[in-house]
């Protein structure tokens, strides 16, 4: 068998899925606002910062795929609350991670305010990649698998050879 790449076409991958939901830096600031508790429109243009008509639009863009939903206030049927969907909901993991890694690489600190645990006030962990049982991996534990071959641990690496990315050390490559 050959080696197995990623397809990068964007026929199989979620990747292109996940960032044509998300559109551009405005709708993570928005997802990050809705993270953050905020629900009205005014308030979104105060956290934000972003003009009404493309708040507007990615507000709308974002209703559309399903990470926010759009409810009218009882009280007030002018008045419109935006809350995040399961869907939009399970993107937190995604955007501690890139919280963090620009913490790392950004600012060279941790933000403030700190998310913490609630039960023990900590920080919580770095977000990283899991095995099927829990265990942290490492860059030298992962390697692309054609899914035939799921579940079948003897199989050879199928991720990229040395030659096919210079300047990466061998120990690094299968």
């Amino acid at each position: 068998m050959g080696k197995v790449r990623e397809q990068l076409d964007d026929q199989d991958c979620g990747l292109p899925l996940a960032l044509e939901a998300m559109g551009d830096r405005w709708c993570f600031m928005i997802l990050r606002a809705a993270l953050n508790g905020v629900h009205h429109f005014e308030d979104f243009l105060s956290a934000t910062g972003i003009a009404r008509n493309i708040l507007s639009n990615r507000l709308l863009r974002l209703v559309e795929s399903g990470i926010l939903q759009r409810q009218q206030m009882e009280d007030d049927r002018r008045k419109v609350l935006y809350r995040l969907t399961d869907k939009g909901m399970d993107l937190l993991p995604a955007m501690l991670a890139l919280r963090q890694w620009g913490e790392k690489y950004g600012l060279g600190v941790p933000s403030n305010p700190v998310l913490v645990d609630k039960r023990d006030c900590l920080p919580i962990q770095p977000i990283a990649v899991h095995a099927h049982d829990g265990r942290v991996l490492a860059k030298e534990d992962l390697q692309w698998l054609d899914k035939a071959n799921l579940g079948k641990p003897e199989q050879p690496c199928s991720g990229p050879s040395e030659a096919d990315l210079p300047g990466w050390r061998g120990d690094m490559l299968c």
